[in-house]
């Protein structure tokens, strides 16, 4: 078969069946949930979930061919209920006359509301049509649950540099749908620059390919040489981050949890991806206040008013330059010793508020009261200070203070203080 001129590379190399299928192991697989099904022929409706370029749509035309189903693909963008009930009817007409089923294929089915959803799930149930759902964004937070239960959710990883080298090669060697046919040398180092830079998009790598093989002039031999330089022209670094949705919200929670773990290497590196990707740098900046107050609290008190002064230098100085105070502070905060009891602290005492009935203030600590005693006039110990005697309404103990930091001499000092409570009443 004639390969159409017009068609990109990435269309032409779409695999047809199962075998030609690369990567996503985890669930096509021999003996795989999503494999089974698919060879049984007993398929179900499918949601796909997962980045650019992983393989989805692909695998939606396989399914289709297995099942020796009519295909259509939809974009829900661009889709009314209007067109998907046309496209139902048409189905069990086919059904009825052929047995044949229609497999309808939704790109971007996250963008449908409750409504266009709902419309879906009689025709699923009934399994009239074969309904396969494609999204970047994890379904059970996008979808009803009624469409979730009738569905196989599946998800798709990026694909790794060696499925992303195999397709390149396939493609470079195959005369009927790829560049076979193209007298090209290409080198190994530009095989792998176009395999990592592409970030697991097969389609990115594919068509990156075929620029660089259609933009390079042939030598006198008819020889075009694909070298590491033509690789850096033909495919452009994006990163797959949407700041409304799970990308910004994994990227900020990798790089909390990496300051928090004390990974200095990793929060740069989450913190790079999203400074990169254009996220507010005052976003990031208030999150580390944040933290500095919850996950290092006492044990170094001195992270807070670093993180604060960050914040004001990020408000002043704006991108590019506020990534250097960004980066500073990152290091600091993941070095630094860790302690939440603080953090702990707060919410033991709100849950008191909050949950049980309202104390009074007694009356010896209230405004004027008679009968308060000024700790500054009783110098009792050299650590403790000023201290006396004296009720101030709460017994229950919100705060336990750990032996790491600064918080050891916080911890030194109530432990005395307790010592002298114990004294004073006689223990």
């Amino acid at each position: 078969m004639p390969k159409k001129i017009n068609t990109p590379l990435a269309a032409r190399m779409c695999p047809k069946t199962l075998d030609g299928f690369v990567g996503q192991k985890h669930i096509l697989g021999t003996g795989k949930i999503l494999r089974r099904v698919i060879t049984s022929g007993r398929i179900s409706s499918l949601l796909f979930y997962g980045p650019p370029g992983s393989g989805k749509t692909a695998l939606g035309f396989i399914v289709a061919n297995t099942a020796k189903a009519k295909f259509h693909y939809l974009n829900a963008a661009f889709t009314s209920i209007k067109e998907i009930k046309k496209i139902l009817i048409q189905a069990k007409k086919g059904l009825s006359e052929s047995g044949h089923p229609t497999l309808l294929f939704i790109d971007e089915i996250h963008r449908f509301n409750k409504l266009q959803q709902e419309s879906l799930v009689p025709d699923t149930e009934s399994g009239e049509i074969i309904l396969i759902g494609a999204t970047i964004y994890n379904p059970h937070y996008y979808m009803i649950p009624s469409l979730i239960s009738r569905s196989i959710v599946a998800r798709f990883y990026p694909l790794d540099k060696n499925n992303i080298a195999t397709l390149l090669k396939s493609a470079l060697t195959d005369k009927e749908k790829g560049l076979g046919d193209k007298k090209i040398k290409i080198t190994d180092k530009a095989i792998n620059y176009l395999a990592t830079m592409c970030s697991g998009d097969a389609r990115k790598a594919l068509n990156s390919l075929e620029v660089g093989v259609l933009s390079t002039p042939p030598n006198d031999k008819g020889e075009i040489f694909f070298n590491l330089a033509v690789a850096e022209e033909s495919i452009q670094k994006n990163l797959i981050y949407d700041k409304k949705a799970n990308h910004h919200y994994d990227t900020i929670s990798a790089f909390i949890k990496s300051v928090r773990g004390s990974d200095p290497d990793s929060a740069l590196y989450w913190l790079a991806k999203m400074l990169a990707s254009g996220d507010d740098p005052r976003f990031i900046a208030r999150r580390l206040v944040i933290l500095a107050s919850e996950d290092i609290g006492n044990a170094n008190p001195f992270a807070l008013t670093l993180a604060t002064s960050c914040f004001q230098a990020v408000e002043f100085i704006g991108m590019p330059e506020a990534k250097i105070p960004l980066g500073q502070v990152t290091i600091y905060l993941a070095c630094s010793p860790k302690s939440n009891s603080a953090y702990q602290a707060i919410n033991k005492a709100f849950g008191e508020v909050k949950n049980k009935q309202t104390r009074e203030v007694p009356d010896q600590i209230k405004t004027h009261a008679k009968d308060y005693k000024y700790p500054h006039a009783n110098q009792v110990d050299q650590d403790i200070g000023g201290y006396v005697n004296q009720d101030y309404g709460i017994k229950e103990k919100y705060y336990s203070p750990l032996a790491v930091g600064e918080e050891k001499k916080i911890k030194h000092f109530l432990e005395t203080l307790d010592k002298l409570k114990k004294r004073d009443k006689g223990w």
